[in-house]
């Protein structure tokens, strides 16, 4: 089998309301699709969100670099040499992990199609039978985002993650009202997104918030200062998540060295994609760090691949890939059982494209051919 056509769709992935986090609010996502076609007929989707913020990577850059760079390259390829694929990647051009990660969804995808098995069976098979899904409160003021966490917890969320970041002590208030409303039942998970800028902030953040029982504090501080996480994680019993601080092996070594984190959390758009997603999980496996997968908030393709990886692993003990339940419009049809996540047996990333869809949300695309 070997790839002979590669498109690339930029699009705009509309959103039912602004998603706001420490550094951005996003009317829409933008968002790359690539359609893979092999020599068999078989076609695979991938795709790549990126964050100038997180990988250094923008929407208008990681299209390039794909029409321009990688696709070219890959014209030829057998989609199921993995470690070939990446090899010849890195090769080309170091870093541009979410550009990397498109095409190595799409390879999966048209994989398992070609074997008639689901991306989970390509990985080690399916550990999770399912995951609960855990909604995300954008930032609000404190009485906004507790009404929503009440109405969330209406429809059966069991679990929020809040987005804090903007100012420590109104995201302080924000934790305590949250809190306050839903009871001690409700497991509250709190992603700074580098916000809170040091170890010494935030600890004093901690300090206010012994009484809130949090399930897990995530990426407090910059993404390269792993000391801070290290001091954090020694001085408080609240659990600490590393995200933006983990993007591929070298920091992986870092963390696991320094015993920086209790969790991490592996996304493919910063890692790189599937294949590098489970090296990582296995480094995390052998030290005895927990993981999740978490989102960039992609559609149901890069969502589901994440999926993929997640329901594989006894490692993985959460996710946050929720992207296509905040769109008003999305170009698969991922199920979502809410509160929980229940793959199918369907083969590849058991998504179905809307190309009717894909087409109306495309701002502009480009076709690779040999």
């Amino acid at each position: 089998m070997k790839i002979m056509e590669i498109e690339i769709f930029a699009i705009h992935l509309p959103l039912r309301e602004p998603f706001i986090i420490s550094y951005a609010t996003y009317d829409y996502m933008p968002s790359i699709i690539v359609k893979l076609t092999t020599d068999t007929g078989h076609i695979g989707y991938g795709e790549a969100v990126a964050d100038e913020h997180v990988t250094g990577e923008s929407w208008e850059s990681t299209y390039a670099v794909l029409k321009n760079t990688l696709a070219p390259k890959l014209i030829g390829m057998d989609p199921a040499q993995m470690e070939k694929i990446h090899e010849l990647m890195d090769s080309e051009i170091y870093g541009v992990p979410s550009a990397k990660a498109a095409i190595d969804i799409a390879c999966y995808d048209a994989v398992g199609k070609a074997l008639g098995v689901p991306v989970y069976d390509l990985l080690g098979g399916r550990y999770h039978k399912e995951f609960p899904i855990t909604h995300v409160l954008s930032i609000g003021t404190p009485a906004h985002m507790a009404e929503e966490a009440e109405q969330r917890i209406k429809e059966g969320y069991r679990s929020l993650k809040m987005k804090v970041g903007t100012d420590v002590w109104e995201d302080v208030k924000r934790i305590q009202a949250v809190r306050e409303r839903v009871g001690e039942s409700i497991a509250i998970r709190i992603d700074v997104n580098q916000g809170w800028v040091n170890s010494s902030t935030t600890l004093q953040a901690l300090t206010k918030l012994e009484a809130c029982s949090l399930d897990w504090l995530e990426q407090p501080v910059k993404a390269d200062d792993i000391d801070a996480m290290v001091e954090i994680k020694s001085k408080t019993s609240v659990p600490v998540m590393i995200d933006e601080g983990l993007r591929g092996i070298r920091e992986m070594r870092e963390i696991i060295a320094k015993r920086a984190a209790d969790k991490v959390n592996i996304k493919l758009m910063k890692c790189g994609g599937i294949y590098p997603a489970m090296k990582l999980a296995h480094m995390a496996e052998m030290a005895g760090i927990e993981c999740q997968v978490g989102s960039m908030v992609e559609s149901s393709v890069g969502s589901a691949a994440g999926f993929h990886v997640a329901f594989s692993k006894k490692i993985m003990t959460s996710v946050e890939l929720t992207g296509p339940l905040k769109f008003s419009e999305d170009i698969g049809n991922l199920a979502y059982d809410v509160p929980f996540i229940r793959l199918t047996e369907n083969p590849g990333l058991g998504v179905e494209v809307d190309e009717a869809v894909l087409t109306k949300l495309t701002v502009f695309s480009e076709r690779v051919a040999g």
